[in-house]
């Protein structure tokens, strides 16, 4: 899966696009090689990023910490780091969306 790799450290980092400003926080499958989120959360002030870590942390069964904003904080493409995620269910997760 490209949109899914692990570090060294044994966390795992995500490729998203993210669409902001959505009806509902959701996860729409694929976009190109990347995982694609919609957000209800509109995109300033750092509501969306902020509203992306609450949802991936609780999808991953982590806590808010363990999910880091790698890259893209004020793009739609953006790279996060989820420490303590287990992969498999984020598979699972994306082949229900």
């Amino acid at each position: 899966m490209t949109w899914l790799s692990r570090a060294a450290d044994g966390s795992v980092v995500l490729t998203l696009h993210i669409q902001p400003g959505a009806r509902k926080t959701e996860l729409a499958g694929l976009h190109g090689e990347a995982l694609k989120i919609r957000l209800a959360a509109p995109p300033v002030d750092g509501k969306a990023n902020a509203a992306l870590v609450a949802f991936l942390a609780k999808a991953c069964g982590v806590s808010k910490s363990a999910v880091e904003l790698v890259s893209g904080e004020t793009s739609r493409s953006k790279r996060v780091r989820v420490r303590g995620a287990d992969v498999a269910v984020l598979e699972r997760l994306v082949d229900g969306a």
